[in-house]
Formats: C-alpha cells, sequence, structure tokens
C-alpha cells in the first residue's frame, strides 16, 4: 500500500564543522491529512559504509560521507559477498506545535535488519537479513519520538545502522534493486489507531477467504466433475495468500521475513487471482476466449513478468496489468449481457462491485482523500463472497433441474409404462394368435411327423417282407411235409392195428409223436416270426424290458439279408458275427433298437451292392456285426466294405430328409430316427468311413 507524502524541505542558514547541516524541520500542519510523513525519500540524508558505534554519536564528524537517501540504496553498496552495511544519519527537528503532540517513527515493507539511534541512543531495533543469520531482535514498528528521545523545537540526530545481503541463487534470478530500498515514516497520535485498523481488516481478509477456500475446496472435492468449482476453489486460495501478504506487509507478520519473498508472491498471488477470474469468468459465460482477449491476456502476463523478474518494481505497471485484467472481465460481462441469466449474475455482480469499490479506493488515494479500510474490505471481498452466492445459486438450480428432470423422468416412465401395457396387450394378443397358429403347425407337424415316421416303418416293412416270407416259409414247409408224413403214418397205423401188429403199430406212433413234436417247434417257430414282424409294424410303448441284444442283433441280420436277397436273388454277401456272449440281457426297447439295427444292416447291404455292381466278380461284400461289453457300456459294430461315405456329407447323415439313395428308393429318415432312439436310451452313435474302403457304425448304450 502505497500513500501519498508531502515533503518539507528546509534549510538552516550557515554551516557548522560537521558536514550534515542540513535540518529537516517537521511541522503537525504536514499530517493533518494523511496523519503520515515520507521521510526516506526526503534530503538531508548522507550514508557511510562500514560499521562503527561512533557514527550514532550526535557530534560525530561526519565530514566524508556521501549524500544518499535510504530509498536509493542499491546494490553497488554491497561488497564482493552480497553484504550491504552502513549507516544513515538525517538531523531532524520537530516544530513547536509538537508540545502537545506525539511525533512517532515507524518502519514499513523494511528488508534486512536496522538499529535506529537518537541522539546516539538506542531506540529501537528491526528486522533480519533477508532470511539469513538475525542481526537484530525485532521489537517493534513504531519508535515514539516525542516525548521521549526528541524534544520539541531542539534538532536531533538520526543514525541508522542497516544491514542487509543480496539474495543467492535462484532467489537471485527474481532479485531486483527495490528489494532493498528502506521505507521510513513519521507518524501523528492517530498511528496506533491506524495500525489497529490495519490489523483488524487484514485478520477479517484472511479469515473470510481462507475459509471460502476451504469451503469451496470441500465441494471441488465432493463435486469432482463440476469444474468451475475447482477454478473457484483456486481462485478463494490466491484471495486468501494476496489477503495474507497484506497481513504480512501492514502487521509485519515473522513469516515473511524477506522483502523480496513478500513482493514476489503478492505480485504472483495477485496475478493469478485476475488470471483465475478470467477463466472463471468465460468458462461460466462463453468457454470461448476471442483473439482480442488472447492479446490482452497475454500483454497483461508480461507486465507480471516484468514486476516479478524486473530490475525495478513499478506501480505504473502493475496497475497497467490489473486494468488490463479488469478489461478483459469487463469484455466478457458486455458481451454476454443478455445471454445471462441465473447464477451467472453472482459473477457479474462480483466483478462491478469489485471494480466500484476499487475505483473508489483508487481515486481516493489519487486525490489525497481519506479512505476507509472498509470500502477496500468490500472491493477486495465482493468478489469471493459472490462467488459463495454463485455456488450457492448454482447448486439450487442443480438441485432445480434435478428436481424437474425427475418429475419429466417420472412423467415420461408413467406414459412409458401406459404405453408398455398397451404394448403389452398388443403383444399378448399377437403371442395368443401366433401361439394358435404354432400350435397348429405344431399339430400338423406332429401329424406329418407321425405320418412320416409310419412311412419309414411302412418302408422297412416293406423290406423285411421278402425276408420274413423266406423265413417264414421254412417252418411251414416242415409242418406241411410232417403233417402228410403224419398222414401216411395215421393209415399204417390203422392197417397195422387191424391185423393186430401191436409193435409196428407202437412204432409208427411214436413216429408220430415225433412229427407232431417237429410240427410244433415249426409252428411256434413262425408263429415267433409273426410276432416280431407285428411288433416292428406297431408303435413302441416306450417301456424298457430285459432283452438279448445277441440274438436281436443276429435276428434282424438274417432278416435284412434275406429281404435284399428277395429283391435280386444274385446278390451274395459274406456276413460275419463276432457276439460277446457275457453281455447276457440289457433293458433296451426292442422294436426301437430293432428298427435301429434293421436300418444300419439295411444301408450296409445297400453300400455293398451298389459296389458289387462296379466291381463285379472282383469283389467280395462284406457285412460284419459284433458285440462287446466294456464297464458299463454295450458297444455295438455294424461294417461294411461298401463305397463308403464322402467327407463332404459326412456330417449331414444325421440330418432328417438327407439321404444318398435315388429318388424313391429312400425318405431320409433312417438315421435321423435311429440316431434319435439312440440318444433316447441314453446312448451315442457315431460313424467311421473312408471314401472307397467302407463305413462303420459305432452304437453305445449303457448298461441299465
Amino acid at each position: 500500500m502505497r500513500y501519498l507524502f508531502i515533503i518539507i524541505v528546509l534549510f538552516c542558514c550557515g554551516h557548522s564543522l560537521s558536514a550534515q547541516d542540513t535540518t529537516i524541520v517537521i511541522s503537525s500542519d504536514i499530517l493533518t491529512k494523511q496523519n503520515l510523513f515520507y521521510i526516506n525519500d526526503t534530503s538531508g540524508w548522507i550514508y557511510h559504509s562500514g560499521d562503527d558505534a561512533a557514527y550514532a554519536l550526535p557530534n560525530y564528524n561526519a565530514a566524508g560521507w556521501k549524500t544518499l537517501k535510504p530509498f536509493n540504496i542499491s546494490e553497488q553498496s554491497a561488497d564482493r559477498n552480497g553484504n550491504i552495511e552502513g549507516w544513515f544519519r538525517i538531523r531532524l527537528m520537530p516544530d513547536t506545535d509538537f508540545r502537545n503532540h506525539s511525533l512517532n517513527f515507524v518502519y514499513t515493507f523494511l528488508s534486512g535488519s536496522a538499529e535506529v539511534y537518537i541522539n546516539g541512543k538506542l531506540a529501537g531495533s528491526f528486522g533480519s537479513e533477508n532470511g539469513h543469520k538475525k542481526s537484530f531482535q525485532k521489537v517493534n514498528n513504531i519508535i515514539p519520538l516525542l516525548p521521549g528521545f526528541m524534544e520539541a523545537g531542539k534538532p536531533a540526530i538520526i543514525a541508522i545502522h542497516y544491514k542487509n545481503k543480496i539474495p543467492a541463487f535462484p532467489l537471485s534470478l527474481l532479485y531486483h534493486n527495490n528489494t532493498i530500498k528502506i521505507y521510513l515514516e513519521l507518524a501523528g497520535p492517530q498511528i496506533y489507531q491506524t495500525l489497529d485498523n490495519y490489523f483488524f481488516y487484514s485478520v477479517l481478509w484472511v479469515t473470510v477467504c481462507t475459509l471460502l477456500a476451504l469451503l469451496f475446496w470441500l465441494l471441488a472435492f465432493q463435486n469432482r466433475k463440476e469444474k468451475n468449482i475447482l477454478l473457484i476453489a483456486l481462485c478463494a486460495s490466491c484471495f486468501s495468500i494476496s489477503a495474507y501478504t497484506f497481513y504480512a506487509e501492514e502487521v509485519s507478520s515473522p513469516l515473511f521475513i524477506s522483502s523480496l519473498l513478500m513482493d514476489v508472491i503478492t505480485i504472483i498471488s495477485n496475478s493469478f487471482i485476475i488470471i483465475l477470474m478470467i477463466a472463471l469468468t468465460a468458462r461460466i459465460f462463453t468457454n470461448k476466449i476471442p483473439r482480442f482477449v488472447r492479446y490482452c491476456f497475454l500483454a497483461f502476463i508480461l507486465m507480471d513478468v516484468y514486476n516479478i523478474a524486473g530490475t525495478y518494481y513499478s506501480d505504473i505497471v502493475y496497475t497497467s496489468s490489473i486494468v488490463i485484467g479488469v478489461i478483459i472481465l469487463f469484455y466478457y460481462v458486455v458481451t454476454c449481457w443478455k445471454k445471462i441469466k441465473g447464477a451467472q449474475w453472482a459473477i457479474v455482480s462480483g466483478i462491478l462491485c469489485a471494480a466500484t469499490f476499487g475505483a473508489i479506493y483508487f481515486i481516493s488515494q489519487l486525490l489525497s482523500v481519506v479512505s476507509t479500510f472498509l470500502i477496500l474490505s468490500i472491493a477486495f471481498l465482493s468478489f469471493p463472497f459472490f462467488l459463495l452466492i454463485y455456488v450457492s445459486l448454482r447448486f439450487r438450480e442443480i438441485i432445480k433441474e434435478v428436481s424437474e428432470n425427475a418429475a419429466k423422468l417420472l412423467k415420461l416412465t408413467e406414459e412409458k409404462r401406459l404405453q408398455s401395457l398397451n404394448q403389452q396387450k398388443i403383444l399378448q394378443q399377437e403371442v395368443d394368435r401366433q401361439t394358435n397358429d404354432l400350435r397348429t403347425t405344431l399339430d400338423n407337424l406332429k401329424s406329418t411327423q407321425a405320418l412320416l415316421i409310419q412311412s419309414e416303418k411302412m418302408a422297412s416293412l416293406g423290406e423285411l417282407t421278402a425276408g420274413i416270407a423266406h423265413e417264414i416259409q421254412n417252418p411251414l414247409n416242415f409242418v406241411n411235409n410232417f403233417s402228410e408224413v403224419n398222414r401216411e403214418l395215421a393209415e399204417e397205423l390203422k392197417g397195422e392195428l387191424a391185423v393186430g401188429n401191436s409193435q409196428l403199430a407202437a412204432e409208427i406212433a411214436n413216429d408220430i409223436k415225433e412229427n407232431s413234436e417237429k410240427i410244433n417247434h415249426h409252428g411256434k417257430r413262425a408263429d415267433a416270426i409273426v410276432k416280431g414282424m407285428l411288433q416292428h409294424s406297431r408303435s413302441s410303448a416306450g417301456v424298457k424290458e430285459p432283452t438279448d441284444i445277441n440274438k436281436l442283433a443276429d435276428e434282424y441280420l438274417r432278416l435284412a439279408y434275406h429281404g435284399i436277397k428277395a429283391k435280386d436273388n444274385s446278390f451274395n454277401a459274406t456276413m460275419k458275427t463276432d457276439f460277446d456272449e457275457s453281455i447276457g440281457k440289457i433293458n433296451i426297447i426292442p422294436q426301437d433298437i430293432g428298427r435301429v439295427l434293421l436300418n444300419l444292416y439295411n444301408n450296409a447291404f445297400y453300400a455293398v451292392a451298389e459296389r458289387r455292381k462296379l466291381l463285379a466278380v472282383s469283389y467280395e461284400p462284406l457285412v460284419s456285426v459284433s458285440t462287446k461289453k466294456s464297464e458299463n457300456k454295450i458297444t455295438i459294430t455294424v461294417s461294411d466294405n461298401g463305397n463308403g461315405i464322402p467327407a463332404s456329407i459326412k456330417e449331414k447323415i444325421f440330418q432328417p430328409f438327407f439321404t444318398t439313395k435315388p429318388t424313391g428308393q429312400g425318405t431320409g429318415l433312417g438315421l435321423s430316427l435311429s440316431y434319435d432312439i439312440i440318444k433316447a436310451h441314453g446312448g451315442e452313435i457315431r460313424v467311421e468311413t473312408k471314401d472307397g474302403e467302407g463305413t462303420t457304425f459305432i452304437i453305445q448304450l449303457p448298461v441299465i
């Protein structure tokens, strides 16, 4: 903070033997407005490097000392190690008006360390050497001059023993001469009230900004998707740091022992306040950065960099950078004025309030009008306060949007529910209709399937007819032949009985008995053949019963062979069987397994018959059947040495209606039904074949 200083320099007539012959007269009139008087930039100061306690004595001969104001000391006064040490002297004389007023000596923005002597007496000590070894103990920033060390109307020698150190790398990169300047003020009786105001408002700024920053950071962590809250938290943090730098400068907080660090942190924090305000405003309003704003923003950054790393700190540059930042903010406010709504007005209000009260305070400083810290506080705290209002309004808008969206969603859900009910009704009607259609189609399919299965049965039955006829012919021939023999023997029996030859009659009777037994045997055989044919032709009851699988396999093998031989009397084939007698009886549905075996036999005989047509005499047809028991499985193998099955159609043979036979010679359901029957028994059926060498069907049934 800078104040307007009034410098009154009065030269006394004549010269003494000392080189310090200029006396600065301090009148109470110069303290009536600002209650302060900058003495570090007035004439009358002399300087000498080094350290000698005699330099503080009022009668010391300071001839040869050079004229140098404390405000103008620079790094040129440092030795090769960067150390600055020397003495400043000035002659002051308070006006007689100060007999009824107090006059105080004030240090502000002090870098380094200093001891103040008045008329050779130590009045106070201040500061440290830019954070290095402490030289003096800092007691207070204010030294009472009247009453105490000086008397009104009498001159006094003020000597200041000053020590400082130019910072080493890397802080030397940010070092500028402004860092080591000494700021001294003379203040009237109201200085303590002024300092109380400094302390109260600086603590108020730090407290408010820190609490807001903590609140915003908490909200930012809780709402990480809201990037605006993060920018607000960063902005509030910069306000908090800036407030603390004000506290450190005005109240001399021990945290900032280096004027260099204080200046740098102050400029950086204030710069980031403007940067974050611009970024936040751009994001909330338009999220766009026009070219004009980019140029202004670049100028703003360059000015701040100049102030941080420049040789001399410039209030003009610093003020100009702030003005540029304010221009950018007002640009967004003006260009987006018609689009601003809701919580965005809080940002606009914060910008306008801060700019208005900041301008009032700045103008009051230019016009040397006493301005209160209240105006400066409003200018400083208005934007953070309106950020809080923005967050509050924004969350209310979010809650309102969520409520409205929830209401819309509820309404939409209800509409969807009603639509869903209507759709369900329509779908239910359509499902019912399609279900009826499917039932009708399914019934038709079942009927068709039954017809197809019956057709397959009749086809296999037709193939069995010739074999059955041949099989049944043998027992019938025996029955007929033995019947004729018995008839002739009966006539002979009558003749022998007539002549009384009982012995021969008894022998004939025994022959008739044996022939009757043979007739009965072959009759039962014919009856069994007929019953087997009937079982094959009728639908299965689905009840498993103990069955001799070897006998079933052998019987259907012979029936299949005689069936194909009846169609082609010239056909001959070798039948080879290898039955495992340890199998015994297993629980199966005999007519179903019989159909499977019959289908496999017919396919085998058909395959060898087709190959016989191609190879004629050089080929001997062979169909073999074997059974084998292993652990809990029964394996039935049916093999032939026919043409085999091509690899291209091997995967299709168990598909319904697929057949390799010419049209009219097969339905394509045999293997498909066989596959289903074996699966229904909990077994497996697979095929092994080589094109041109033969085919083997392997059936595995569980032993239950």
